[in-house]
């Protein structure tokens, strides 16, 4: 357990700085819940963490059911998550860099992040969740179910951001993504699945 809070406390962090010193100073987009608590931060004005958190939770409602240790790490990771986007709020607008290498370098952080806690069977989110328990039935790879869903948060995402912060936005998860999915495929990943 003491290796899986670790994970969970690596993980959750390094998804907090890739949105809150990256992602979010710039008005883009992630994908999962965290695309759509983004969306309504920067629509209502609502806090990103805490309502990360509270879509979750349905989703690891769910996972109660069917997979319960999925719910327990998912649970103390979505918590841990949404917690450290709150907590390190302040250094949004600190970190200054031209806007291609600030999206680079969120969505490798973010993705390393989200990797890290899949490859454990963590879920940082209620969508990565529903993603890990959809890899563990189809044996389709997390990381391409985890992009599926996020394009879809992106689509509706087409509908409030301009073409070029759209495009920037499926860069992020796209590196984030193809991030989550070399993290999570490796041999001794294979193995873990099964």
């Amino acid at each position: 357990m003491l290796k899986k809070l670790a994970v969970i406390g690596f993980g959750g962090t390094m998804i907090a700085i890739g949105v809150d010193g990256f992602i979010l100073p710039l008005n883009l987009i992630n994908g999962g819940f965290l695309g759509v608590s983004l969306l309504l931060n920067y629509l209502l004005s609502f806090h990103v963490g805490i309502t990360f958190i509270l879509l979750s939770l349905p989703v690891y409602l769910f996972a109660y059911k069917s997979d319960p240790i999925y719910f327990i790490n998912g649970f103390i990771g979505a918590i841990f998550t949404g917690f450290m986007i709150e907590v390190l709020m302040p250094i949004k607008g600190a970190i200054q860099l031209p806007i291609i290498s600030s999206i680079i370098l969120g969505a490798v952080i973010n993705g390393i992040g989200v990797g890290v806690m899949l490859r454990n069977h963590i879920s940082p989110g209620g969508m990565d969740l529903l993603a890990l328990l959809i890899a563990k039935r189809s044996k389709v790879n997390v990381g391409v179910i985890m992009f599926a869903m996020d394009a879809v948060c992106i689509l509706t995402g087409l509908l409030l951001l301009e073409d070029m912060k759209l495009f920037y936005s499926l860069l992020i998860i796209s590196i984030t993504g193809l991030l989550a999915s070399l993290i999570t495929s490796s041999p001794s990943e294979q193995h873990h699945l099964k």
